[in-house]
């Protein structure tokens, strides 16, 4: 008996994953769950590798950064480190013919972002950041109801995204300081992914803000912080629509509470992140609560949902159909809504936005090209 070699399935894909704290562990589950290999991973020593390797189940550790990404057994490189390392670990992976997912921000400055997305295109390869929120399939849901009409004319929005772990004085990390962390905390970390959220659901783009920051502590544990911990956004989207964006790392007892509502002229819909089997629409003279139902849902929400009505997905389940939704797209399919290093550069645009209004006071205009030089008063 003779086997078919053309009707085998193609051999699966081969990841390596730089980074082993809490992303790498996220990132390594959505790899194996989307049937690929979890090759190597390489962390800041070589015996930390062998222990994330052990420990994730990869096949091998990496000494280092340099030699995972030189890897011809690898074909996507996964960037889970810290900031300031994102863009020339990305540039470096793409230079040797890899696929990137990079985790946000995928750079520190606008220039550095435009080169990557550059690099990106020259090297034909796909860059993906995993601004992850859009993967839940209410998410999906909202979008498509606001797509076709359902709400009625946009109004106005009240968005937050609200933690704790930064509340203490006592409480540090790297992402406070500049050399890793960069010019920007909590937007750049969290407010991102609300503005990413509130452009990819309503079908807008914020198109100018106003925007105060707070930092509580200027120094924590180990280090002199630099940047902030609070911001608070004013925004105006291209239909005129107005919202108010809260973002905190110093919200007791939030632990990671990504809210978005989004008032039309005949609906309200609102996404809760936390509650993320439900979506709650709201009428003037009735609100009801709709239920994940792959069997009535949008179909774009529909083909993020694995499993039945009734049993619970949430922040894994998105990462993983984000991941595999990266992978389709490295076989050559067009996945709707992928965050590409492009909406890593528009979170780079506005995360330069927020820190020059904040600066100055000022309203400032986020067209894509202008973001770190146009105002308005």
């Amino acid at each position: 008996m003779t086997t078919d070699v053309t009707s085998q399935a193609p051999a699966p894909l081969r990841a390596g994953v730089i980074g082993g704290g809490f992303m790498g562990v996220v990132h390594s589950r959505a790899i194996r769950a989307s049937l690929a290999r979890t090759v190597a991973i390489a962390t800041s020593t070589p015996e930390r590798s062998s222990l994330a390797a052990a420990g994730l189940g990869f096949e091998r550790p990496a000494g280092n950064a340099t030699e995972l990404t030189e890897d011809p057994e690898i074909d996507v490189v996964h960037v889970c480190t810290p900031n300031s390392s994102h863009a020339a670990l990305a540039t470096a992976a793409l230079a040797a013919g890899k696929h990137v997912v990079c985790e946000k921000p995928i750079a520190t400055s606008v220039s550095e972002a435009t080169e990557l997305v550059s690099a990106a295109d020259a090297a034909g390869r796909i860059g993906a950041v995993p601004f992850v929120y859009r993967y839940h399939p209410m998410v999906r849901e909202a979008r498509a109801r606001i797509a076709r009409g359902d709400i009625g004319a946009l109004l106005s929005l009240d968005c937050g995204y609200l933690q704790d772990w930064m509340l203490e004085s006592s409480d540090d990390d790297w992402r406070a300081g500049s050399e890793d962390g960069g010019p920007s905390r909590a937007f750049a970390d969290i407010g991102s992914h609300l503005c990413d959220l509130v452009e990819f659901v309503t079908g807008e783009r914020i198109i100018r803000l106003s925007a105060r920051t707070r930092r509580v502590f200027e120094q924590r544990a180990r280090r002199h912080v630099v940047n902030e911990d609070i911001v608070a956004l004013l925004v105006e989207l291209e239909s005129g629509a107005v919202g108010t964006l809260l973002i905190s790392q110093m919200a007791a007892g939030r632990k990671n509470a990504v809210t978005l509502e989004v008032h039309g002229s005949r609906q309200s819909v609102r996404f809760d992140q936390e509650h993320p089997e439900q979506l709650w629409i709201g009428a003037r003279t009735a609100s009801q609560l709709i239920l994940r139902d792959p069997s009535v849902d949008a179909p774009d929400s529909a083909r993020l949902q694995s499993i039945p009505a009734g049993h619970p997905t949430g922040y894994q389940d998105a990462f993983t159909a984000f991941v595999s939704d990266v992978y389709s797209a490295i076989a050559g399919h067009t996945p709707n809504g992928l965050p590409t290093f492009r909406d890593g550069l528009r979170a780079v645009e506005l995360t330069e936005s927020v820190l020059t209004s904040a600066r100055s006071g000022a309203w400032v205009d986020t067209t894509p090209g202008f973001a770190s030089t146009k105002e308005t008063s």
